[in-house]
C-alpha cells in the first residue's frame, strides 16, 4: 500500500514541481535557478508544516504522511527531505553529523554532477 501511495504522490508532486517552477520562471523572465530555488523553499515550508502537524497534533496518520511527505513532496523536491533530516540531526544535538550531512551532500552532489559531465566527454 505504501508503494502505491508513494507512486501516486510522487507523480502528483513531479507535475506540481514542473508547473510551479515553470510559472516562477515565466514570472522572473527565465532567470536560471529561480524556479528550482522557489520549489525548494516552498517544499521545505510545506514539509515543515506537515511534519509539525503530524508531530504535535497527530493530524496525519501513517498512510497520509507517506503519501504527502515521501510521495508528493518527494516528487516536488527531495531538498525538503534533505533539509528535514538535517534539522532533525540539529534538534537531536548531533551537530557534527548535521554538518557532515549538509556539507557532504552539497559537495558530493556537485562533484558527482561534474564527474557525470567528465564521463560523457
Amino acid at each position: 500500500m505504501n508503494l502505491l501511495l508513494i507512486a501516486i504522490g510522487g507523480a502528483l508532486g513531479s507535475v506540481a514541481r514542473y508547473l510551479f517552477s515553470s510559472a516562477v520562471l515565466r514570472a522572473s523572465g527565465s532567470l536560471l535557478g529561480v524556479g528550482t530555488f522557489a520549489v525548494n523553499v516552498v517544499g521545505c515550508v510545506v514539509f515543515g508544516v506537515i511534519a509539525g502537524l503530524a508531530e504535535r497534533r497527530f493530524v496525519f496518520g501513517p498512510h497520509a504522511r507517506v503519501f504527502l511527505l515521501v510521495g508528493v513532496l518527494g516528487g516536488f523536491t527531495t531538498f525538503s527531505s534533505f533539509a528535514f533530516e538535517s534539522v532533525q540531526l540539529l534538534r537531536d544535538g548531533q551537530f557534527l553529523a548535521a554538518a557532515v550531512n549538509i556539507v557532504g551532500q552539497v559537495v558530493a552532489g556537485l562533484v558527482g554532477l561534474w564527474i557525470g559531465f567528465i564521463i560523457i566527454r
